[in-house]
This record gives structure tokens, C-alpha cells and sequence, in this order.
């Protein structure tokens, strides 16, 4: 087995204290975010996404953040992915940001639900034409026989809408996540972590507690 003992850093921040923190976590939410653009981490709206089945087998895949507010978090997938299928039988998830560059962690778990498809045609009309023909081209998660009939594919659509738009694929939008529970992490000396818990109480008040590392 190959031992990764000597892989330690060590964190070097002033740690997280609860008189710094929002009581809303939408809030607390976009002061870490903006603050993880200003540091140019990668991708900073780069999330792992964890769903669960009927099969109670785990799975986990990385995707894009494309909105938020006090509804949720929204991301764009395809509505026939593994991802989709899960969800369908499962509207339960988490989904967890990693500012490792600013030693920080987000967990959010809650549930999750298809947006409107207005809102889905808004977004779709946004993005670049390669994106918007990408998501034709992918059936996310079949099997395919190779790279090259990918390829194929996005050239005939390329070709066949080369003077129009691209239009709205019914299989593809957007998904919107709604926190119960929203976690903030700060890396502390000696791994005494900072963890501050939101949770939502059936009032609609969000009560913040520690959590011990």
C-alpha cells in the first residue's frame, strides 16, 4: 500500500469566528465566493454534485455553477443523464466547493428540482453556439464507440444550423439545489478546523451552530 503520511500542510489562516459570519447563508455564501474569484482560483463555481439512486450506490460528478440566490444553487445538465435518473428517483443531494488556494470548504446538502423551461431557454439562448450544439451532441453518460463519431456528429449539426439558430433541446436545462444544511469550512492550525453549520429550521429561520473539526 503506498503510504502518503509525509503529504501535511499546514494551515496558516486566522481562522473563522461567528461573530464574522452572515446570518443568512445565501449571504455568508457570496462574500466566499467573490472573494474565491478575487484570488483566481480555478473555476471557482466548479462543485461536486452527489447523488443517490434507487440502487443506494453514490455517485459523484463535478459541474458548473450557473446561478444562485435565496431559492438555490442552479446548475444545466442533461434531463436523460445518469445524473437525471438519480435525481428522479432521489431529489435528495449535496454538493460540496473546494478553495483549497484559500484553505475553504462549502457543503451544502438539500434537495433538488428541474427549473422552469423559460428560465432553461434563457440560459440556453446565453451561450456560445459551440455549447449550445454540445448539448445536442451529448447523450451524457451512453456509451459511445469512440471520439471521432462525436466529432461527427457536432459537424452535422454545426452544418445543419450553420445560418440559424440553434434551437432549444426538451432534454437539456437546468437544475436548482435547495439548501437544508449549509457548511463553512476554514483549515486551522494543527487541524483545528473552523466548521460553522446553517441549518434550516421548519420556521424558515436558518440557526447557526460550531461543529467540532
Amino acid at each position: 500500500m503506498t503510504t502518503l503520511v509525509n503529504m501535511r500542510q499546514e494551515y496558516t489562516t486566522k481562522g473563522l469566528h461567528r461573530k464574522d459570519l452572515e446570518q443568512n447563508p445565501f449571504k455568508q455564501f457570496e462574500i466566499w465566493f467573490n472573494q474565491a474569484i478575487q484570488a483566481d482560483i480555478l473555476e471557482p463555481n466548479a462543485f461536486s454534485l452527489a447523488t443517490v439512486g434507487q440502487d443506494m450506490m453514490p455517485s459523484i460528478r463535478t459541474v458548473l455553477l450557473k446561478m444562485y440566490d435565496e431559492n438555490g444553487f442552479v446548475f444545466f445538465s442533461n434531463y436523460k443523464s445518469k445524473k437525471a435518473h438519480q435525481i428522479e428517483q432521489n431529489p435528495k443531494c449535496a454538493m460540496h466547493f473546494a478553495w483549497l488556494g484559500l484553505e475553504r470548504q462549502v457543503k451544502i446538502e438539500g434537495t433538488i428540482e428541474q427549473i422552469s423551461k423559460m428560465d432553461s431557454l434563457k440560459y440556453f439562448l446565453s451561450r456560445p453556439k459551440g455549447s449550445q450544439i454540445g448539448a445536442w451532441v451529448s447523450h451524457q453518460s451512453e456509451i459511445i464507440s469512440s471520439r471521432s463519431l462525436l466529432e461527427a456528429k457536432f459537424n452535422e449539426i454545426r452544418t445543419k444550423f450553420v445560418n440559424g439558430e440553434i434551437p432549444f433541446p426538451s432534454f437539456w436545462g437546468g437544475y436548482q439545489i435547495k439548501p437544508i444544511v449549509v457548511e463553512f469550512w476554514q483549515g486551522g492550525k494543527d487541524r483545528l478546523h473552523d466548521r460553522f453549520e446553517y441549518r434550516l429550521e421548519t420556521n424558515g429561520e436558518w440557526t447557526i451552530n460550531r461543529l467540532a473539526p
